[in-house]
């Protein structure tokens, strides 16, 4: 089987569902007819269709064909502290939360230079998966000071972290210092992560984050497949008292 046909097909037809050419909620044509369509066998179109899926464009429903999934990306903000809870529910998002560990542990080398925090500093370390439409696209790292928060239980981390951290412990979470990279994926990545072959990078988003008092207490690495959001912000341009617009 050519790479390049099915490949082709595939871009073909993400193009068709994210112009809304194939309306959300609706069948694909069925494989006989896109295969008749495009020249080519069966295998080849299912091969295409896989991709799709794996985009979380389409789901496949035995005995009716291949529905056609919401193609919109989520708007993931980068200025505002925003936690998922909150980003799921004002963007309607069929999500779940996954916790993988939540665990205290002593700080070493490495993480020593990622925290800012000395070697043997003991901190809460936790992992969880952010769960769309049926596919892991999040992988979130979290390290915080048990001095500030104490235990968390993983109930409260499936619903919402800043949630628990605000509305029971009353702690006042004020800003954050972001770094946003793109990284190569790792092994770790392709375990937890509904990854495609082609995903080969991931954006990250760091963060050191503040309560009001300026006390650091967590911090936060997120790591997102690139195809399912858009990173967003508003930018206002600053002038000087001396500067005149044109």
């Amino acid at each position: 089987m050519s790479r390049n046909k099915y490949y082709e097909i595939y871009l073909t037809l993400k193009q068709k569902i994210m112009s809304e050419a194939y309306p959300k909620n609706e069948l694909l044509p069925s494989e006989n007819a896109m295969a008749k369509e495009y020249g080519v066998s069966r295998e080849t179109i299912r091969k295409a269709l896989d991709y799709l899926s794996q985009d979380g464009l389409i789901q496949k429903k035995q005995g009716l064909g291949s529905i056609v999934l919401n193609p919109s990306l989520f708007n993931f903000p980068i200025s505002g502290l925003t936690s998922f809870k909150e980003l799921a529910d004002t963007q309607e998002m069929n999500a779940q939360t996954i916790v993988l560990r939540n665990e205290t542990i002593k700080v070493d080398e490495i993480l020593s230079k990622k925290l800012m925090l000395p070697v043997g500093k003991e901190v809460i370390a936790i992992e969880r998966v952010r769960e769309i439409d049926g596919q892991r696209v999040i992988y979130d790292y979290d390290y915080l000071s048990p001095e500030v928060t104490g235990e968390i239980p993983n109930e409260r981390l499936e619903y919402s972290l800043y949630d628990y951290l605000e509305n029971e412990q009353h702690l006042p979470i004020a800003f954050a210092n972001k770094e946003i990279t793109v990284e190569n994926v790792t092994e770790d990545d392709r375990a937890q992560m509904t990854l495609r072959d082609e995903d080969n990078h991931l954006v990250v988003i760091s963060s050191h984050v503040y309560l009001e008092n300026a006390r650091y207490f967590q911090f936060s690495e997120s790591r997102h497949r690139v195809d399912r959001f858009r990173f967003v912000d508003f930018s206002r341009r600053q002038h000087s008292l001396t500067e005149r617009p044109f």
